[in-house]
């Protein structure tokens, strides 16, 4: 018989887990609804970046303050908090009557989610303080959000062939009514440790920064680069980045400690935070235009064209939660990054006309590597910084993947803005060779950047 204080743990756990699988099963989920959106609101290419960019950009522009009030006023609170908001929201998206109040509806879905992320973490720190099962407890945290990731193409194929677009948000109201009684009952209150002030001069700016350059990448497909509105905001971006660095610099209580960048560790893995999501997301959103449009798949054939990916990301998922802790982070992050691009690498003379079967192999592999990436970044940054600081450790993480993740379908989703089928794949064949580059990049940084381990070095 386990313990109370077990049992609790593991529900805090599931609880934690569901937060994660409504945030990231909106990331992926909507990529098989495009073509049906597209037909729906008579959207081009650049309306349709905002229905997936809308979402990211608040939710990466407000996880950095997020994981700071959760330290303040505790994860449990915060968290159940961001599942009413994203619960509403859903429902919100779901009766939306315009692409723009759907737009609007994702946003705010982005600010329940920038709520649950960071804070779910925070839980598992509170409630695993055993480093191993900690370590365990983050495999099968980041392993559930991955099936979620990988499953939401499957499931959103399903659900709008036989129920329409629209039940891809509905979906969200019962599981955030589960998560949100879970943690109620279940969660412990948290740690409230480090009081820091709001910073609202840093928060301005780093939401001013992201919205800019959203903006301007975004634009750029529909109106050219040398458009005005579009080279304002890249110099808007620009220096309302620098500003957000000084800011940050002179504040006593910033929002974004830029001590923790000393951390090795901390440093590398947020940096590859942003090429790996920079790389699958963007090439999620592509590879859903070239199963629908190019294709011309229905939403429930590009589900299962992505099955492989969801089966892979299932089972390594949790084996990395397992191989953490004989491997150690850095030989499991130069692994993952190095499988990803090997698996994008063999991706690169697809074609229109081409046999899926040829698809099968290296989208297993990218996905393998990718897997066994996202769970063990997520651990080092944890175990890289003191417990107190969990919560802003854990959203300087995921702030770093979602930013990835929006500029990915910005810069691929402008490689591809011409749906013809030549200029499409040259911009799809472009979008694979830049991750092939990046994420070998990464694993060059995660060898060279990232200590090694007691384990490692024995």
């Amino acid at each position: 018989m386990p313990s109370v204080s077990s049992a609790r743990a593991r529900v805090t756990l599931v609880a934690a887990a569901l937060g994660l699988v409504v945030v990231l099963l909106d990331v992926s989920v909507v990529n098989v609804a495009l073509e049906a959106l597209r037909r729906e609101f008579g959207a081009d290419v650049s309306g349709l970046q905002w229905v997936l960019n809308a979402y990211t950009l608040v939710f990466a522009a407000l996880l950095l303050t997020s994981g700071a009030l959760g330290d303040r006023f505790g994860a449990r609170r915060l968290f159940m908090l961001g599942f009413v908001l994203f619960t509403l929201a859903s429902g919100a998206c779901g009766l939306a009557p315009s692409l723009w109040a759907l737009v609007a509806a994702r946003a705010v879905q982005g600010l329940g989610a920038a709520l649950l992320v960071p804070n779910s973490l925070s839980m598992l720190q509170q409630a695993f303080p055993d480093r191993e099962q900690r370590s365990r407890a983050v495999g099968w945290w980041g392993a559930i959000g991955g099936i979620s990731l990988a499953a939401g193409p499957v499931l959103g194929g399903v659900l709008i062939t036989h129920s329409g677009w629209r039940s891809i948000f509905l979906i969200n109201l019962p599981v955030g009514l589960i998560g949100l009684l879970l943690a109620w009952r279940h969660a412990a209150p948290g740690n409230t440790g480090h009081r820091r002030s709001f910073d609202l001069p840093g928060q301005a700016a780093i939401v001013c920064t992201l919205a800019a350059l959203t903006v301007a990448l975004t634009e750029a497909g529909r109106v050219g680069w040398q458009h005005p509105w579009v080279q304002g905001g890249l110099l808007l971006a620009l220096v309302a980045a620098l500003c957000f660095v000084v800011i940050e610099w002179r504040s006593p209580s910033p929002m974004l400690p830029l001590a923790l960048f000393r951390i090795p560790a901390f440093a590398v893995a947020s940096l590859v935070g942003v090429i790996v999501n920079f790389a699958y997301y963007g090439l999620i959103f592509v590879f859903s235009l070239f199963f629908q449009v190019e294709q011309q798949l229905s939403p429930q054939q590009t589900g299962l064209a992505f099955l492989p990916m969801t089966i892979v990301l299932m089972a390594v998922n949790v084996i990395a939660g397992r191989l953490i802790t004989r491997m150690g982070a850095r030989r499991l992050m130069v692994l993952g990054l190095a499988l990803a691009a090997c698996g994008y690498l063999v991706l690169l003379p697809i074609r229109i006309d081409g046999a899926y079967w040829m698809l099968v192999a290296p989208m297993l592999l990218a996905a393998s590597g990718i897997a066994l990436t996202v769970p063990t970044m997520t651990n080092a940054t944890l175990s890289s910084v003191d417990a107190s600081r969990a919560g802003i450790a854990s959203g300087v993480l995921n702030s770093a993947r979602q930013t990835g993740g929006m500029l990915g379908v910005a810069v691929f989703g402008y490689l591809v803005r011409d749906t013809a089928p030549g200029p499409f794949m040259r911009g799809m064949h472009a979008s694979l060779g830049v991750s092939v580059a990046l994420l070998l990049a990464g694993s060059l940084m995660c060898l060279f950047g990232i200590p090694k381990d007691r384990k490692e070095a024995a």
